[in-house]
């Protein structure tokens, strides 16, 4: 391993993330110019989710349907560094045309949401190979989850506000900012060396099948979809409470947002060891039960103030929680079936992200902001209970440190 390994891949994660993040603090104002706001928007909370809702629901579909396939096909070939710039310029080239079409024709929006998927189904390769390459470094599995972790944090912390104060110049500019971060990713790639695992290569299908022979990659997979779900909770129907309830602009929302993400960026590598050190159980479990009653005071909080509080409680346990669920796929998965494994762990992330978008604004459009709100901190804490038992079984030294197990 070259000693620049984990730093570019790491950057190419950021710079992924930081791009995705970018266009959430303005969803509705992008939705409009790109011809996708419902008649009688108005400022009516359900409206606004309704518009936003389509735009990263599509996005998040290619994140589905192909995380998997780019995993298993590295796996198949033994190379995952021109996948990674593949994907990333590929997604840079979608944000790209929406700009370009908004501009010049008149695109029809179920034209719009094509694009945002074909766009979703590039970037996650990008996306998933790099973190899946991370795996492949070694050095401990907390070390290098948390430097992905890391890399997720502070993309998606520097990209809300930043993406908050681009708005105040145009609708269409963070979609130009995202499409230079996705062609920067792209460069970034071709100076990671791969190191794809040599033995028991297969082709795409045998190794998605291969993941039957340990179905405890439900575990991690799980608390992925919960994680993600309160993700994309916080993405749309987030935005739109600080917004029509809490009275925040664009730059104010990216504020607010960033306000979880920054403490959720800065402590991840910090816990990833710690997770490493002390095992999955406590950061998983006892992180995730507290972050779920976390999300639930996001609404109770009775001022702007306050919620800005909870806000970077969220991000603290958040911290906690993510790198050592990420880490616990290292710890699972055999070496020549990591792309798989990470793949679809992003898989379930990524349904869980589309579930708390899509569930979330419905939720939130017809019961109310407050039972969506707990709807999604019950959740949490639910999954951590049901985890807890499993985690207690499973959690192994010699995996946390990297090292073979002992004969």
């Amino acid at each position: 391993m070259t000693e620049s390994d984990r730093p570019l891949l790491a950057g190419v994660v950021f710079a992924v993330l930081f791009a995705q993040v970018l266009l959430y603090p303005g969803i509705p104002a992008l939705v409009a110019a790109l011809g996708g706001t419902p008649a009688g928007w108005g400022g009516d909370a359900g409206a606004i989710l309704n518009a936003g809702k389509w735009f990263l629901t599509a996005e998040f579909l290619g994140f589905v349907l192909f995380a998997g396939v780019w995993g298993a096909l590295s796996d198949s070939l033994g190379r995952r560094t021109p996948l990674i710039s593949l994907g990333a310029v590929a997604g840079g080239a979608s944000y790209l045309f929406l700009v370009v079409a908004a501009r010049t024709i008149d695109l029809p929006y179920s034209a719009v949401l094509l694009v945002r998927f074909l766009g979703g189904a590039a970037t996650i390769g990008a996306f998933s190979l790099a973190i899946t390459t991370l795996m492949d470094l070694g050095g401990g599995n907390g070390r290098n989850m948390g430097a992905a972790g890391i890399a997720i944090g502070l993309g998606t912390a520097l990209g809300a506000p930043v993406g908050g104060q681009l708005y105040a110049i145009g609708p269409l500019v963070p979609l130009t900012g995202a499409a230079g971060l996705m062609v920067l990713a792209g460069g970034l790639a071709f100076a990671v060396t791969d190191r794809v695992p040599d033995r028991n290569r297969a082709g795409p299908v045998a190794a998605l099948g291969r993941l039957r022979d340990q179905p405890i990659l439900g575990l991690p997979y799980a608390l992925g979809f919960i994680d993600r779900l309160t993700a994309g909770f916080f993405a749309l129907v987030g935005t739109v409470y600080f917004q029509t309830e809490l009275g925040l602009d664009a730059a104010g929302t990216g504020i607010m947002l960033g306000l979880f993400f920054t403490p959720f960026a800065l402590l991840q590598y910090p816990f990833g060891r710690l997770s490493d050190r002390i095992g999955r159980v406590g950061p998983v479990a006892v992180g995730s039960l507290a972050y779920g009653i976390a999300v639930i005071a996001v609404f109770v909080a009775p001022s702007v103030e306050l919620t800005g509080v909870t806000m970077v409680a969220v991000g603290i346990l958040g911290a906690l929680m993510a790198p050592a669920t990420m880490a616990l796929v290292s710890d699972i998965a055999r070496d020549d079936e990591r792309g798989v494994a990470m793949g679809g762990f992003n898989v379930f992330g990524s349904l869980g992200f589309l579930t708390g978008i899509v569930a979330g604004a419905t939720i939130a459009a017809t019961y109310g902001f407050g039972v969506a709100f707990v709807a999604v901190g019950l959740a949490e804490v639910g999954i951590a209970l049901l985890a807890l038992p499993v985690l207690l079984s499973i959690d192994d030294p010699a995996k946390r440190s990297g090292q073979p197990p002992r004969a």
